[in-house]
């Protein structure tokens, strides 16, 4: 997770993020040379007197100053391309879970069990366990396994969200309507934290996503608690519904 003195990113969890950083370092570089090669040119012309101005002709200024950006941008661009299709690359998730965003929580369904849904709200203050974080913790955390591709559904109930967790490289709007989708891997067990990234209303800043990726064998476990919970909910409510009737 972030601290307040950071300066980077956060440590990357998944291929995708990894990317990014590798796109940013790269992007970063390229900036700097340009800004410094154009602080030259700024300090050269302020500090040289013009005594030939013939050495270059307008044609072969031309020529420079479209050649050299355009040359640049390709430079930028490609990368850039590389990743966008990474991002949008979905082929046979191993697992899809769908997210929902209300104001001020988020819903979780995982389609590919029979009734493994649950709202994740945030932890009170008051509740946090010695070592949870404020504002980040939530009662129902959203659990996947490891090196696993995982594929998300996103929309929302109300107005617009965002999922968005950092070390995962994820940031995808919740649009009421629409279903936008994203995926990931995770590249190695822990927990990671997010918020919603899309101003949501009164209770925006307080409606975080935690992300818990674990071993398969730890997921297997935590969805067969969590289906034998429901399913015995699921019976109790019946039964007061036959004692009421």
């Amino acid at each position: 997770m972030a601290h307040p003195s950071q300066l980077g990113f956060q440590d990357a969890a998944s291929p995708i993020i990894e990317e990014l950083l590798y796109f940013h370092d790269h992007a970063l570089i390229t900036v700097f040379l340009i800004s410094t090669l154009v602080l030259y040119i700024i300090s050269s012309i302020l500090t040289t007197k013009l005594t030939n101005t013939n050495a270059l002709d307008a044609q072969e200024i031309e020529m420079v100053w479209t050649i050299i950006p355009a040359v640049i941008l390709i430079v930028i661009a490609l990368p850039s391309l590389r990743i966008l299709y990474l991002i949008d690359e979905i082929n046979n998730p191993h697992l899809t879970v769908k997210a929902i965003g209300h104001q001020w929580y988020w819903s979780y369904e995982y389609t590919n069990y029979d009734k493994l849904m649950f709202d994740s709200y945030i932890t009170p203050t008051q509740d946090l366990l010695p070592g949870q974080f404020r504002l980040l913790e939530v009662d129902n955390r959203m659990v996947v396994p490891i090196e696993s591709p995982i594929r998300i559904l996103i929309s929302a109930e109300d107005v617009l969200h965002s999922w968005a967790v950092p070390s995962m490289g994820i940031k995808t709007d919740a649009i009421p309507g629409r279903l936008n989708q994203t995926t990931f891997i995770s590249s190695r067990p822990g927990v990671f934290y997010g918020q919603c990234s899309e101003i949501c209303g009164a209770n925006h800043s307080f409606i975080p996503i935690v992300l818990e990726a674990t071993p398969l064998v730890y997921f297997q476990s935590w969805s067969s608690s969590i289906l034998e919970a429901s399913l015995r909910s699921f019976h109790v409510s019946n039964s007061l519904l036959s004692c009421h009737r």
